[in-house]
């Protein structure tokens, strides 16, 4: 045998008793008795980890002297000793599983007083894992059956929703980080979580008294669901609609809350006037007892005992006297078609009769016994109007006589009073009026 062979023998010997060293030697470490309520389904050999990492493992479970489990585990030499103030609480690695636990360390300050080897960790120190048949076994028989029952309507609610499902648990993570979020602020406030804690038992105590409304109330909610899933289609449509509604609903509280500032000021403004309202209630009230004669009154005309009495009876005889009254109106209508020529001949007279009614009166201004009398001479002609002085001039009887006879019908239609400023009058039928008629600048003497 080479010396380089005999060497490289001796270090694979090497290597095989560290290997066996560390998978089979005790490894060092210190040893600790964790005082647990229950065993919490730890087995030996399962990890203790700190911080998620494993730093030891437990060597031994039996059940000592105060009916609790003794758990001796031993903790890494990088990770020892562990001072006083140090907690263990037992993890799972998922909810179905069994035997798969391990202890979890939260050591103590450094500051702390050691805990010597073989040292324990009382029960206060720890924290057990709740399983699932525990807290089953808080049900009496008619819950845990109920339980049941709510569990496969939840089946047969999600069966064929698979879909849909998934989508829901797309928006479950951001709602358990709020969840977590909010147990945190919880724990942080431990006076007021332990008062909630009371409440909750003095109200679940409070329920378990009336556990047969709240089983009846588990049945109802049974109905109500199957009930829902029934309107799947409804509810999609529905829940579709609500971001809209919301929307909606947001922009009329913006809009509410500018309408909350002008309310204020209107609500400032009129709290002095209100201080009248009360008066005026009163006031108001007693004009409703004075009113309640009138409206019996009122009421007897409006429907009164007796045949043809009231303004109901009217009603009904009204499609009557419309009927007869159709014949009448056309009549009339047939009436004021004739007399549309009459009508339209003497309208553009109007102004002439207009001023002779308003200037008429002007005429009787002597008296005798019997009050006014009128000497009345018509005389044509007598006067002329010199526009560019603006003057009225009388005319000699030989001038007048000679002026009639020039123009016998000198004044259009309308012409009795001064010419309007739309050119309503004098009358000239759009211009077929020409002087062989009338003398359309003919008008009376005067400004």
């Amino acid at each position: 045998m080479t010396i380089a062979r005999g060497a490289a023998i001796g270090c694979l010997i090497a290597a095989v008793i560290a290997v066996a060293v560390l998978m089979f030697g005790s490894g060092g470490g210190t040893e600790y008795t964790v005082h647990m309520q229950t065993g919490n389904q730890l087995v030996k050999g399962n990890e203790v980890k700190v911080g998620g990492l494993a730093v030891g493992k437990i060597t031994s479970i039996k059940l000592g002297d105060d009916n609790q489990a003794e758990v001796k585990i031993t903790v890494n030499d990088e990770f020892s000793p562990l001072h006083q103030g140090t907690t263990a609480t037992v993890r799972q690695n998922s909810l179905p599983s069994v035997a798969n636990r391990y202890i979890v360390l939260s050591p103590g300050p450094n500051n702390a007083p050691e805990i010597p080897d073989g040292g324990q960790l009382t029960a206060d120190d720890t924290t057990n894992v709740v399983d699932i048949d525990q807290l089953f076994n808080t049900f009496d028989p008619k819950t845990r059956k109920g339980l049941q029952q709510t569990l496969q309507g939840f089946a047969s609610w999600y069966a064929g929703q698979s879909d849909n499902l998934a989508a829901s648990y797309k928006y479950l993570g951001p709602s358990l980080r709020s969840v977590a979020e909010l147990l945190k602020q919880i724990s942080s406030d431990q006076q007021a979580f332990t008062s909630l804690i009371v409440n909750g038992a003095k109200t679940t105590s409070a329920v378990a008294a009336r556990r047969d409304d709240l089983a009846q109330l588990v049945t109802n909610g049974n109905s109500f669901a199957q009930s829902l899933s029934a309107e799947n289609r409804s509810l999609d449509q529905a829940l579709q609609a609500f971001p809209g509604a919301l929307t909606e609903g947001s922009a009329a509280f913006v809009n509410l809350r500018r309408a909350l500032v002008p309310l204020n000021q209107l609500n400032t403004a009129s709290e002095k006037s209100t201080k009248t309202l009360p008066p005026f209630l009163s006031r108001l009230a007693r004009l409703f007892r004075t009113m309640r004669q009138p409206f019996v009154d009122l009421r007897e005309i409006v429907a009164l005992k007796g045949p043809g009495n009231d303004a109901v009876d009217q009603m009904r005889q009204q499609p009557s006297l419309t009927s007869l009254a159709k014949k009448t109106v056309a009549n009339n209508v047939k009436a004021l078609k004739s007399g549309q020529p009459v009508v339209e001949f003497l309208r553009p007279y109007a102004p002439d009769m207009a001023s002779w009614i308003a200037h008429f009166s002007q005429v009787p201004a002597y008296y005798d016994a019997n009050g006014h009398y009128a000497r009345v001479l018509p005389i044509f002609s007598a006067f002329s109007f010199d526009q560019s002085t603006n003057t009225v001039n009388a005319l000699s009887p030989s001038e007048r006589q000679s002026q009639v006879k020039k123009t016998p019908n000198r004044f259009c239609p309308g012409a009795g009073t001064q010419p309007a400023q739309d050119n309503s009058n004098p009358f000239l039928d759009n211009g077929k009026l020409g002087f062989d008629d009338c003398d359309p600048a003919a008008r009376p003497p005067g400004p």
